[in-house]
């Protein structure tokens, strides 16, 4: 959409990915310098609000979620606002809890929305970019796609829309993915590790998974995971024990999928269409490391929709009781139990359930979003 250049080439081949020089698996990374090629907004007087891969991205206004982080391991909520609105003193501190976690819901869309509109009317942008995650949430939380979500996301969508026509903007709504119905989750490093391939180091907090001394892992990323296999005579064997993994559809080569880069794995596993990827790699949840059960996207070697869902809300207010008197605690309340999810997506979907634009003689390819979009700026 950025780009109009396919994976292969603009190097984004996930959520998250590992890195082979310092053997580190790192997810929800901001850096617009990852991208790789010229950007939709290079050269545009651009506002991004909220949209992923922002910060440098050297656009004129921008916000982003961005905590405070103290030496003694606290976080302090707030977000980067690069927009000269003072978003926060006129707005009220944003929702975090509300953007994402077992409270995610429609407030943080509701938050960005009203700061668009403001952005739009006080600083006129050529571009604006605007995310609203509200639909992300309960259709991973619940099989039923209730159309209410949508009506939600459309008040506040009205929102951004009116202060775009007040400034005589062309309004485009896109969405990069559709969220389907699913019904099991897939472990597949738990596999990987009972095959001897994956490495863990056990210890205080629980196992770690160990990705240089790993012959063999999978980084997880809802319905597509890409396999690193640092033992290439390895490739044959782990192609062939994950093909005959209930819940597994393909595996293929990175290249069948344009996916052809060197951030991907040696080998790409597709889940059946009701089916996901769980990055689970331990074998029983007493040795679970620490950082499972909090929502921690930035430590997890994959992605983990288990963080929408919480357990024993009592040990939550007791967490909060403790951050509220200075000591040390752990948000550990999110449930290891990935039967709790029921939407997904990364397949490649039918028309119907997979991405849309929807603007003036829209393109039918995604790829061509950049073009598209350009060619409304230069009417």
């Amino acid at each position: 959409m950025l780009t109009g250049l396919l994976p292969r080439q603009h190097g984004i081949v996930g959520n998250g990915w590992y890195y082979h020089e310092t053997g580190e698996i790192r997810f929800w990374q901001q850096s617009s310098r990852l991208i790789q090629g010229a950007k939709l907004y290079d050269g545009v007087d651009t506002a991004k609000m909220f949209w992923w891969f922002n910060q440098g991205s050297q656009v004129r206004l921008s916000a982003t979620p961005k905590p405070h982080y103290g030496c003694d391991g606290s976080k302090v909520f707030d977000i980067l606002d690069q927009t000269g609105c003072h978003l926060t003193e006129r707005l009220g501190a944003f929702p975090f809890f509300s953007f994402w976690g077992p409270k995610a819901g429609l407030p943080s869309s509701q938050w960005i929305a009203d700061a668009s509109a403001l952005v739009l009317r006080e600083q006129e942008p050529e571009l604006t970019l605007v995310y609203l995650p509200h639909l992300d949430y309960d259709y991973q939380r619940h099989s039923l796609q209730d159309p209410a979500q949508v009506a939600q996301v459309d008040q506040c969508a009205s929102v951004v829309i009116h202060a775009a026509q007040e400034i005589g903007a062309q309004v485009v709504v896109v969405s990069e993915y559709g969220l389907v119905p699913v019904q099991r989750a897939v472990m597949i490093n738990q596999h990987l590790r009972q095959a001897g391939w994956l490495s863990v180091r056990d210890g205080p907090f629980g196992e770690m998974l160990m990705p240089l001394d790993s012959r063999a892992f999978a980084v997880c990323d809802h319905q597509l995971a890409h396999v690193y296999v640092n033992d290439p005579s390895l490739k044959v064997s782990v192609q062939k024990l994950l093909e005959g993994i209930p819940g597994i559809a393909n595996v293929v080569q990175p290249g069948d999928l344009q996916l052809d880069h060197p951030r991907s794995g040696q080998l790409i596993a597709l889940a059946q269409p009701d089916a996901w990827f769980a990055y689970y790699y331990w074998l029983e949840q007493r040795r679970a490391p620490d950082f499972a059960r909090t929502v921690d996207i930035h430590r997890k070697p994959g992605y983990d929709p288990c963080e929408l869902f919480m357990e024993r809300p009592g040990r939550a207010a007791v967490r909060l009781l403790q951050k509220k008197l200075g000591m040390r605690y752990k948000m550990d309340v999110i449930p290891l139990d990935p039967g709790l999810v029921q939407g997904s997506h990364g397949l490649r979907p039918s028309p119907d359930d997979g991405p849309l634009i929807i603007g003036p003689e829209p393109p039918d390819n995604m790829c061509d979003f950049k073009s598209y979009v350009t060619d409304l700026l230069n009417r």
